[in-house]
């Protein structure tokens, strides 16, 4: 008996959301399209933190790069010899 009576009282949330279902039912379809586009864009969106991620990985490649053909082809160049000494 306690069972019967404890099913029949809604919960406030419940209610809520039953009233939310209304309201986004008495939207029109194009409303609701473009409610569904925003919140996709927003999602596959690329913020500024991977951008800036990705900016510094290219700096960090070229930089080792660079480093790698510097130290390659630099010589050691002794000041005291003339090249044409033996």
């Amino acid at each position: 008996m306690g069972r019967k009576d404890a099913s029949t009282i809604k919960l406030p949330v419940d209610q809520y959301r039953k009233q939310i279902g209304k309201q986004d039912y008495k939207k029109t379809k194009p409303i609701l399209r473009a409610t569904k586009l925003k919140a996709e864009a927003k999602k596959t969106a690329i913020g500024i933190k991977e951008v800036g991620l990705l900016l510094a990985a290219i700096l960090a490649l070229l930089l080792a790069f660079y480093a790698f053909f510097y130290l390659r082809l630099s010589t050691d160049v002794d000041p005291d010899l003339e090249p044409d000494e033996d």
